[in-house]
């Protein structure tokens, strides 16, 4: 690689990593203030909202989070907690376990939805 082209590629990340901390802190700082909830606790009630069996896979939130294990298994017991998730066993393997979503899981991601979706607008679009 060239001097030339790995300054360009440095530059490129450098530029797609600021965009995402400047995107990230905005929609943590929203969603903190006016929900009472992180980024990562939006984004796991919005795939479990969004799962078409209504319950998914604790591992599987694991890629959408974009945590480690032991990261989401505490994103989970404090989203449950809160009263925002349950957790069920699988009942044909009792090792797995299930997160479901609760009616108060989903009534704050919707309160919350719009907030998400404004700041990625003004963050995304309009910049």
């Amino acid at each position: 690689m060239s001097d030339v082209a790995e300054q360009d590629l440095l530059r490129e990340w450098r530029d797609l990593s600021a965009r995402h901390a400047a995107v990230f802190g905005r929609l943590e700082c929203r969603l903190q203030e006016r929900h009472g909830l992180g980024v990562t606790e939006f984004e796991a009630l919005e795939r479990l909202v969004n799962c078409v069996v209504g319950k998914c896979r604790a591992a599987d939130l694991t890629e959408v989070v974009h945590l480690s294990q032991s990261a989401t298994s505490r994103l989970v017991a404090r989203l449950e907690r809160e009263g925002l998730v349950q957790r069920a066993l699988c009942e044909s393997d009792r090792r797995g376990i299930f997160v479901v979503v609760t009616d108060e899981g989903r009534r704050r991601y919707e309160e919350a939805k719009p907030t998400h979706r404004a700041t990625l607008e003004e963050t995304l679009i309009k910049a």
